[in-house]
């Protein structure tokens, strides 16, 4: 037993050590935004995808490949635009000259063979070519002609969207947000920022981090977070905040009420209890405290939160809404 407790004292410090490393690493090269940071290594490190949003040129490219290359994992990049077609991103059968006269078809993955994949403006892309990634997402693999071809793990995607842009986007379905694990956003630079940005930017030399971990390392480091325990009072009180996004629910606030069409999923409440476990790991606990489910509650809920016309016309935001949802919990 001594010994059980040892190795599960040792992976969850090399989870905390391999965490504030990546911080570290991914902080060389993209200035500024630490809750944006933990945001994306959380979903990541918890098998989750993300979904960032925020205006063009704050750095959402640079932040998903400066990941991939701290974590030394495999990545690519998916430009979305309204002509890219399904087999751009999961690949496709081609035929191959294997000897004089000997002709077979073969497969030829896309780029969603990748352990980090950056779906950029994927608003950007048809419905159509949206759903080429939904089966990846939830299911680790693609079909393709009768065949399935397996995802190598760890896989995540971080897709971008920009939210003032109308014209040539078309909106994820629902379905498609429901696959985020978050949605986070990209808040706009400081001055101490912005003049951070532009020495490392137009200097000499382009600051770049340094690769560690690989696969392996990254999938042990995941695989701790799910031994983390949680008390059936805390485990009830997130089943009863997911509840209280319906509007039909008797925990429904008045917002709720008002301007909800459609309440959070089973996969909201999936999303938080991982993240929550994460997070207490991080602080050195193997219980999650309810403290923890109100720091990770906010990006897991926001996209899932579809409101009605009204919203629209009065400008109440998802955010608001997931707010009045939280503040019982906050006052615990």
């Amino acid at each position: 037993m001594t010994s059980e407790v040892a190795r599960v004292e040792a992976q969850a410090e090399a989870f905390r050590e391999g965490f504030a490393h990546l911080h570290r690493e991914i902080g060389r090269v993209f200035v500024g935004q630490p809750t944006l940071i933990d945001g994306v290594l959380l979903a990541f490190f918890c098998g989750g995808h993300v979904l960032i949003e925020g205006p063009p040129g704050l750095g959402k490219t640079l932040l998903v490949r400066t990941l991939a290359e701290a974590l030394d994992l495999g990545f690519s990049r998916i430009q979305c635009t309204p002509d890219l077609m399904p087999a751009d991103i999961t690949g496709t059968n081609v035929l191959v000259e294997s000897a004089p006269g000997v002709h077979a078809m073969t497969f030829q993955p896309g780029p969603i063979f990748a352990n980090v994949v950056l779906a950029d403006e994927i608003n950007r892309a048809t419905p159509r070519t949206q759903a080429a990634f939904l089966e990846a997402m939830q299911e680790r693999h693609v079909t393709l002609f009768g065949q399935t071809h397996r995802l190598d793990e760890p896989f995540c995607v971080i897709a971008t969207q920009n939210p003032i842009e109308m014209e040539g986007t078309f909106p994820l379905p629902e379905a498609q947000l429901d696959r985020f694990f978050f949605k986070l956003t990209v808040q706009n630079p400081s001055i101490a920022d912005l003049l951070e940005i532009v020495i490392r930017t137009t200097g000499p030399e382009q600051p770049h981090a340094t690769p560690r971990f690989g696969p392996d390392a990254v999938r042990e480091m995941s695989a701790i977070i799910r031994h983390v325990k949680v008390a059936e009072p805390v485990l009830r009180s997130v089943l009863h905040l997911v509840a209280a996004t319906h509007p039909s629910s008797p925990d429904a606030p008045p917002l709720v009420r008002q301007y909800v069409r459609f309440g959070a999923s089973p996969r909201a409440a999936q999303s938080i209890i991982l993240a929550a476990k994460a997070t207490a790991l991080l602080a050195g606990r193997y219980n999650v405290a309810v403290d923890d489910i109100v720091r990770v509650a906010e990006p897991a809920l926001t996209h899932r939160v579809l409101r009605n016309f009204q919203a629209d016309l009065d400008h109440v935001t998802a955010a608001s809404i997931v707010a009045q949802v939280l503040s019982p919990l906050r006052s615990v």
